[in-house]
């Protein structure tokens, strides 16, 4: 080799080094800032080992900000609510809330400016084919405008009713709009034929969250609007943890195995259903730039929880729910989901539910439970026997020692089946004390709680915590519970795929 040459490749070797050094001190003065530890190590782990690989996976995916003019939009709505919903007490007078309830009421109206306020539970669809034939009938009944907005869509034999009665309000005169996540849909069959087949019945229609660098708009590709809403007139609603897609998820590897989606859709009337809809509203404007002008708010008189208990369309006073929205994603920095979640459990007294098909917490979720388990509350967790993610089913199972060391009751629901519904219950059996449910698109993992825009909707009175429970005992009954024994006796690569899956779940 000639001396030349050598001082040449010297001197690439010493500025290699000397980059690979710049990149690892700035990113540990930089990366934890805003960050939970997990993350932060995560990243500093893969930056520091591989640090040409991770500082551009970090670049593309690991601000945990959204574009400006998102976050302006986000912002402005906020204010927006804020200042109609300024007289709107934090719940409705008529209702004794507890000291609990009211606290966890107080924190979401100042994370999200969302209220509680009363609504009429017209039923908890658990049938996923008679769901989304309901929805059609309801979408039937529309006199001046629909709005959906759903992760996934895809015009199937299953879903063909939905976008039929869609095809028929606007024959009728009636305005459809329609979001749905770009990322979320686009594996599915069909969907790029999907825009035209909307554009041809007359649906005005966007994708959430589009990847459209040739038109200069950037926004980080892990990012997903995993919202479920249907909106009717700004009098009837649904939402839940259902996407708009045959059960299969029309994937041959899923049919093949039978595997099929559970999943729960409550149908609600009243005000809280116009708190769905400035939730739409929001993410209409930010994919289109148009500002829908919605109906004045019916919060009272004529739609007060006074009212709606004295109404002929009622059978029980307990149709009438105290509901309050709780949307949360990117746009809002506090993370409102994980918040709540974490503080019903550290309410919880005497019983606690979990029904989540992700379950991957953050530390201070996983502790919050751990410790209800070490107060003498019976924590029941139900997930699915196998996940339909692998990274997602072994990074979800990692945590399970911990739980099961901690006393936690870990129900597994069968294979094929994938069990979607996502909700909470804290003390619903309790007579007389404070139970609160939790149903909606929010799974309990890191993902829903900083990467995804996801909609729950917090019960903290009404027959619709009932109706959980009683779902929940449908579910125990099919489920088989995973013991402490069984699971010291799993292979030790399965604890190290396990493990290596869960330091990949905290990259965000």
């Amino acid at each position: 080799m000639s001396t030349s040459l050598q001082i040449n490749l010297e001197m690439w070797q010493t500025i290699g080094l000397i980059i690979d050094y710049a990149i690892k001190i700035v990113a540990i003065g930089f990366v934890p800032e805003g960050r939970r530890p997990s993350s932060s190590t995560a990243w500093l782990l893969a930056i520091l080992l591989l640090p040409f690989i991770g500082l551009p996976l970090f670049l593309l995916m690991g601000s945990p900000y959204i574009n400006r003019r998102r976050h302006r939009i986000q912002q402005e709505a906020n204010l927006l609510i804020q200042d109609v919903q300024a007289g709107v007490p934090d719940h409705p007078p008529a209702v004794q809330l507890s000291p609990a309830q009211q606290s966890v009421v107080a924190l979401n109206r100042r994370l999200t400016r969302m209220p509680a306020v009363a609504g009429l539970n017209l039923g908890l669809w658990t049938d996923y084919d008679l769901t989304i034939r309901r929805m059609a009938e309801a979408i039937d009944g529309a006199k001046e405008y629909v709005h959906v907005e759903i992760y996934i869509m895809a015009w199937d034999d299953t879903t063909d009713c939905f976008f039929r009665a869609m095809e028929n309000a606007v024959k009728r005169g009636v305005t459809v709009r329609l979001l749905f996540d770009q990322v979320g849909s686009l594996k599915y069959p069909g969907y790029w034929n999907l825009g035209r087949r909307l554009t041809a019945i007359g649906v005005n229609w966007e994708v959430m969250l589009p990847l459209r660098p040739w038109k200069l708009r950037f926004r980080r590709p892990d990012l997903r609007n995993h919202r479920k809403m249907l909106i009717i007139d700004g009098e009837r609603g649904f939402l839940g943890s259902q996407n708009m897609i045959d059960r299969s998820y029309l994937v041959n590897k899923h049919t093949k195995v039978r595997r099929q989606w559970i999943d729960a859709m409550v149908e609600l009337e009243g005000p809280i259903v116009s708190s769905m809809d400035m939730v739409f509203a929001t993410d209409w404007c930010q994919e289109t730039e148009e500002a829908l002008t919605l109906p004045k708010q019916k919060l009272h008189p004529e739609l007060s929880y006074e009212a709606l208990s004295s109404s002929d369309a009622i059978s029980t006073i307990e149709d009438v729910n105290i509901l309050q929205l709780v949307p949360s994603g990117p746009g809002y920095s506090t993370e409102p989901n994980l918040r709540m979640f974490t503080s019903l459990v550290h309410h919880a007294k005497d019983r606690l539910v979990l029904c989540s098909p992700y379950f991957i917490p953050d530390e201070s979720l996983l502790e919050a439970i751990t410790t209800a388990c070490y107060r003498g509350v019976q924590v029941e967790l139900y997930v699915s026997e196998k996940a339909d993610q692998f990274l997602v089913h072994h990074a979800q199972s990692s945590y399970y020692r911990a739980l099961l060391e901690a006393g936690v009751r870990i129900f597994l629901f069968p294979e094929p089946y994938v069990l979607h519904t996502k909700f909470m219950l804290s003390d619903p059996d309790t007579e007389g004390g404070e139970p609160v449910g939790v149903l909606g698109s929010s799974n309990m993992d890191m993902r829903s709680f900083g990467l995804n825009y996801e909609i729950s909707l917090m019960v903290s009175h009404g027959n619709l915590i009932d109706e959980l429970n009683e779902l929940t005992t449908a579910y125990r009954r099919v489920c088989r519970e995973l013991t402490e024994k069984e699971w010291a006796q799993r292979s030790y690569l399965r604890r190290y795929v396990d493990n290596v899956a869960k330091l990949t779940s905290a990259l965000q």
